[in-house]
C-alpha cells in the first residue's frame, strides 16, 4: 500500500468492483502505516503478530484475528510489530448509492457510518463477516466479486444492528482537522526545511501549544513526526527504486548526509545502504 500521502485519491480497483485487497509483510514498500485519510473505506485485518492501530489520535493494540472497520475521512497509521496483516480499502457509496433496495437504511447508513469506526475482536460476527471478505478477495474464484458484494451487504447489516462505537471518533473535531491540515503541509513539502513555527502557523496556534496538542494526538512531537515520516518515505524510494542515497535523502528533506544516516538508523536500526541491501536480498 501507498502511503506517501497522507491524504490518498487513488482509484480503487475498477468501476464495476471498487474493491482492492493489500497484504503486507515487512517486504512491503511501507510496512508501517503513516497517518492518512481517504474518502473510501477501509477494512484492515491481523494475520499475525501485533498491529498497533490509531484512529483519530486514539491507539488501541490489534492481535491475530482482529479485525478494524476505518470510516470515510478518519485518520489512521500503525505501527506493526512483527506484524502481518492485510486491508481492503473500498468505495462504499459506489455500493449504496441509488441502491433501489434498502436505499432509505442505505442512505442512513452512509449518513453514519464513521460512527462505526472501530477495532472488533476475533470471534465477534463483524470479524467473523470481515475474514471471510478477505477469503474471497484472496482466493478470486469464478464469482468472487458476487460473493464479496453479497459479504459487504452481510457486513453492513450486521454493523446496523449494533450500536455504534462513537468512542472511536475523537470528539474534538478541530484537533483531527489541524492534523489532517498539519500532514498534508509535511507531504507537500518533504523536501524542504520545516520548522515548529512554520507547521504551528498553518493551524494558526503557538509553537508550544501546537506541539503539546500534536503529541496528545499522534504521541510524537511534531518534528519527530516530521523526521519519521521523512525516512519512512526514503524507506519506500529505497525498496522501489534506484536513486542514489544522496538523492533519495535531498528528496526526503536532508541536506546533510550524515545527519541522514544518523536518522534513517536511529529509526531503522540499520544504515540506508545495509537497508537497501538486504530488501534487494529478499526479493531476490
Amino acid at each position: 500500500m501507498d502511503y506517501s500521502v497522507v491524504y490518498e485519491s487513488k482509484k480503487r480497483g475498477t468501476f464495476d468492483f471498487p474493491i482492492e485487497l493489500y497484504y503486507v509483510d515487512k517486504n512491503a514498500p511501507r510496512y508501517q502505516m503513516s497517518l492518512h485519510w481517504h474518502i473510501e473505506y477501509e477494512l484492515i485485518t491481523i494475520l499475525d503478530g501485533e498491529f498497533e492501530l490509531s484512529l483519530n489520535g486514539r491507539k488501541t493494540v490489534m492481535h491475530k484475528g482482529d479485525c478494524a472497520w476505518v470510516g470515510e475521512g478518519v485518520v489512521h497509521g500503525g505501527i506493526p510489530h512483527e506484524c502481518i496483516y492485510e486491508c481492503i480499502v473500498f468505495d462504499l457509496q459506489s455500493f449504496l448509492h441509488n441502491m433501489p433496495v434498502c436505499s432509505k437504511n442505505a442512505k442512513k447508513f452512509l449518513s453514519s457510518s464513521q460512527n462505526y469506526t472501530g477495532i472488533y475482536e476475533k470471534g465477534s460476527a463483524v470479524a467473523d463477516i470481515a475474514d471471510r471478505i478477505f477469503n474471497s478477495m484472496e482466493c478470486e474464484r469464478k464469482g468472487y466479486e458476487f460473493n464479496t458484494i453479497g459479504l459487504m451487504w452481510q457486513l453492513i447489516g450486521e454493523f446496523i444492528s449494533l450500536s455504534p462505537q462513537n468512542d472511536y471518533i475523537v470528539e474534538d473535531e478541530y484537533r483531527v482537522e489541524m492534523l489532517k491540515e498539519v500532514l498534508s503541509y509535511m507531504k507537500k513539502n518533504v523536501d524542504k526545511h520545516i520548522a515548529l513555527d512554520e507547521l504551528a502557523k498553518t493551524v494558526g496556534m503557538s509553537p508550544k501549544y501546537f506541539c503539546r496538542v500534536f503529541k496528545e494526538v499522534t504521541g510524537r512531537t511534531p518534528i519527530e513526526y516530521l523526521n519519521y515520516f521523512r525516512i519512512e518515505a526514503a524507506c519506500e524510494k529505497l525498496k522501489l527504486t534506484n536513486e542514489p542515497i544522496t538523492q533519495i535523502a535531498l528528496a526526503c528533506g536532508y541536506n546533510d548526509m550524515s545527519y541522514f544516516s544518523k536518522t534513517f538508523c536511529r529509526y531503522k536500526n540499520t544504515s540506508p545502504s545495509k537497508f537497501r541491501k538486504d530488501v534487494n536480498k529478499r526479493l531476490k
